[in-house]
């Protein structure tokens, strides 16, 4: 009687522990039939948007906010919006732009999108999938306002700093004729290396030079020069279409719905 006692009892603890293993197992939803959010898209973790950005680039991604990432800006803020259209959380990993915008970095696998104010050219389609174009721009010079500067053509025997990698510094090597350039792997060097005095001006985007400008009366903005450049987010080559399909049918809601403009109009419209 003791003996089936005691079996009755281990039978009872075995079920109990089978039934907890299953409520753990589900507690995930791998095993509910329910497929994660994303699963569809082949992310880098599961239920999460990875994106890589370099940072800083103000106004487009900086140190802050409140999403939970650590960082903030137009990209950031726009890829948040569309994360929650795709029912995604977002993650945002500070990376070089140099190995982003040659498609390395999205190559490796190391994030899902890349988003760094990066101008969509022939040249980086060659190795990187675009979303369609979420922000147009221009190029811009900035200088002290006492360097006697003016225009591009005052650039002749003057140190340019430049973004390594971007199309700022093609257009300052087809058009600041005479002028010595200076690559820098970001602004987060370009613009302490201008405060310092080791450069005469940057020439880079528009929007980037501009949050400058604001920040130190000391320095202007001389010149804009239309590139007709367009940014998109950025996708590993052949790997992510279902992902980039997804991103642009989000944007275009965004547009539709509004809540674009209302992100556009927080970092680019006049208060």
């Amino acid at each position: 009687m003791q003996r089936r006692t005691i079996l009755a009892g281990l039978a009872l603890a075995a079920t109990a522990t089978l039934a907890l293993a299953g409520c753990a197992s589900n507690a995930g939803g791998s095993d509910s039939g329910e497929p994660a959010a994303g699963d569809e898209y082949g992310l880098v973790e599961a239920g999460t948007l990875t994106v890589c950005s370099d940072i800083p680039y103000a106004p487009f991604e900086f140190e802050g906010g409140d999403n939970g990432t650590g960082y903030t800006g137009f990209d950031i803020d726009l890829l948040d919006a569309v994360a929650k259209k795709l029912d995604l959380k977002l993650s945002v990993q500070d990376v070089g732009f140099d190995a982003l915008q040659s498609g390395t970095t999205l190559a490796a696998g190391t994030c899902d999108v890349g988003a760094s104010a990066m101008t969509i050219t022939e040249e980086r389609k060659a190795n990187i999938d675009f979303s369609d174009p979420y922000y147009d721009s221009l190029q811009s010079l900035l200088v002290r306002t006492d360097s006697g500067i003016e225009s591009i053509d005052d650039l002749s025997g003057k140190n340019v700093g430049v973004q390594q990698g971007t199309t700022g510094e093609s257009y300052a090597t087809a058009n600041a004729e005479g002028a010595e350039l200076v690559q820098y792997p970001s602004d987060g060097e370009l613009w302490p290396a201008m405060q310092a005095g080791q450069i005469d001006a940057i020439l880079q985007d528009q929007p980037v030079n501009l949050e400058h400008e604001k920040a130190d009366s000391a320095y202007k903005i001389v010149e804009t020069y239309n590139t007709d450049e367009s940014y998109g987010f950025a996708f590993a080559k052949g790997e992510k279409d279902a992902l980039r399909e997804a991103v642009n049918g989000a944007l275009q809601e965004l547009r539709d719905s509004g809540d674009y403009q209302t992100i556009y109009d927080n970092y680019f419209t006049a208060k």
